[in-house]
């Protein structure tokens, strides 16, 4: 007999009939877990003893009634011995799908994937940002790619999740897509957010992810330093457009303002801060977090540069900002005519921003934090390491002169 199974035969006084009698039931309790059926007898209170579970006394009927309790009784067990036999799990599950008879429908993870994702799509800025929405989407598709990969199949149940299948999905993401570690985290980390909602609904026994590693590997960040951003400052272009990216590349450079920031910023969010000077007040669009900053006299010349500009006008928009894909293609041809011997894309002048121009400069890091609009200080340390890594460069030609 399996310690984790047992049986208990109870009168419901809750459901007492007219006639005084009161219903028996059938409890049995897997790992804590319980699930109750009727027997389709009944007995007066008096005759029933709740001690022992059973009809008192030996009369002919109390015998037939503890008798016919006793097969169902053995029924149970009996189920219990064919699941062990089947090579299941024994849990409350299949012993309810075992004694009723049919097998409930099992939830798949690919239907349970995309009813996330459109609730997800419903609620795009108010609770989501669009970007986060097409994040879910890209993954919702590795999943299905890779249940194809592995499994040859177009959805999985979800109660067959377990290790090895989260170990796989990790090296199809490394192997198939060639996806690097920290690509490859973020893929499953939007995974494990489908495996909480199983685990919080109790539609998952267990958590498949239990002793796997989540680590990100360290990215060294690219910043700009003090000298090439004068020399992209100074640099005359031919081109208006080209003009155009490399001034709104600089904006973000002087406010630490990402894309989708700057992309979305209108003049109505330029406004007289504490110190009467001007200040962006804005919210970022990826974590919805208020950030407050102090426009720079460099940044402040840009955005006037731009004020009668025919999009800026008609969009009520700061800048005429182009796509991001634009963007950090022109971003490649303004490095080469500048000089610059590192790849820009436009999330480099965030970086800059963080280091070259606050962090060097003995601006606190809890100060860079709150304009970075950063839920944790904990993300704003890691330019701390990035300057700690400038001046073993700088430190490492000084040597070099001694």
């Amino acid at each position: 007999m399996d310690s984790h199974l047992s049986i208990l035969f109870y009168g419901k006084t809750s459901k007492i009939h007219s006639d005084g009698n009161i219903p028996i039931y059938m409890r049995i309790t897997v790992n804590g877990e319980r699930f109750e059926s009727h027997t389709n007898r009944q007995i007066q209170p008096a005759k029933w003893s709740k001690a022992s579970g059973k009809a008192k006394g030996n009369s002919e009927e109390s015998q037939m009634l503890n008798n016919f309790l006793e097969t169902l009784r053995n029924k149970a067990f009996n189920y219990q011995r064919e699941i062990l036999f089947e090579g299941k799990e024994l849990s409350i599950q299949t012993i309810r799908e075992k004694w009723i008879g049919t097998k409930e429908k099992p939830r798949l993870l690919i239907e349970v994937f995309k009813e996330h994702n459109r609730q997800m799509k419903e609620l795009v800025g108010k609770q989501y940002a669009h970007l986060t929405y097409v994040r879910f989407e890209t993954s919702l598709r590795h999943t299905r790619a890779f249940l194809n990969w592995k499994f040859g199949r177009e959805d999985f149940d979800i109660r067959k999740l377990d290790y090895y299948f989260i170990s796989e999905y990790s090296f199809w993401l490394k192997s198939i897509r060639n996806c690097n570690q920290n690509s490859t985290i973020k893929y499953l980390s939007n995974f494990k957010k489908i495996v909480n909602f199983c685990l919080k609904n109790n539609w998952l026994d267990k958590n498949p992810f239990v002793g796997f590693t989540m680590a990100k590997k360290e990215v060294i960040r690219e910043i700009l330093s003090l000298d090439e951003i004068k020399a992209m400052s100074d640099k005359e272009f031919v081109s208006e457009r080209v003009g155009l990216v490399r001034d709104i590349f600089l904006l973000s450079c002087y406010t630490g303002l990402a894309y989708a920031d700057v992309k979305k910023l209108r003049r109505s969010e330029i406004v007289k801060g504490i110190d009467g000077e001007q200040w962006i007040h804005t919210s970022r669009q990826k974590t919805e977090t208020q950030s407050r900053i102090p426009l720079l006299t460099p940044a402040l010349n840009l955005i006037n540069k731009y004020a009668g500009h025919p999009s800026v006008i008609s969009k009520d928009l700061l800048l005429p900002v182009l796509s991001n894909q634009k963007m950090n293609a022109y971003l490649k041809e303004i490095a080469d005519l500048c000089g610059i011997k590192k790849i820009l894309t436009f999330h480099i002048a965030r970086h800059t921003f963080a280091t070259t121009i606050t962090l060097s400069n003995g601006v606190p890091i809890e100060t860079i934090s709150k304009m970075l609009g950063h839920r944790s200080l904990r993300t704003t340390q890691i330019y701390a390491k990035i300057l700690d890594l400038k001046i073993s460069q700088d430190m490492k030609r000084l040597r070099e002169l001694f």
